[in-house]
């Protein structure tokens, strides 16, 4: 399908702990659950991303554009079902407590400006948005006017 929908999501491993190798390990499917008791309760998850940007604006491709990644789970969008499937998966490195970092909306902003070009985006949207009654992230401290 087409892409036409931007999901920006919010992740950080184990929760609320910045710049390890958790994140990277868990889109990779080779995540430890023996380093942290956190990632015993995921071991059986299997999640992927196109894009990751750390917290110091390192932008990360886990996922060419060009194939489906495992991002949004059961969601909806503007009465369709399976966002994975017609939508491009962003994970700012961060949680729902925590302001992100002026480098990430850096890097975010250049990457939704490349990726208007490449695709006809309708939509940028949380993946709360998506999906509502499972997921908060990015989370109330996400800044949605920077990327207006």
């Amino acid at each position: 399908m087409a892409i036409c929908l931007l999901v920006i999501h919010a992740i950080s491993l184990p929760p609320g702990e910045f710049g390890g190798a958790g994140i990277i390990d868990f889109f990779v499917n080779r995540l430890d659950p023996e380093i942290h008791p956190y990632y015993k309760t995921i071991e059986e998850m299997r999640v992927s991303a196109h894009f990751l940007i750390r917290r110091n604006g390192d932008l990360i491709q886990f996922v060419s554009c060009a194939r489906r990644a495992w991002h949004a789970g059961t969601s909806q969008w503007m009465g369709r079902d399976r966002c994975n499937d017609f939508s491009i998966g962003i994970e700012l490195e961060g949680c729902d407590w925590l302001p992100f970092e002026e480098s990430q909306y850096h890097a975010l902003a250049a990457l939704v400006t490349d990726l208007r070009r490449r695709y006809a985006i309708e939509a940028i949207v949380g993946h709360s948005d998506i999906a509502p009654l499972r997921k908060t992230d990015p989370g109330p401290l996400f800044d949605w006017s920077r990327l207006a």
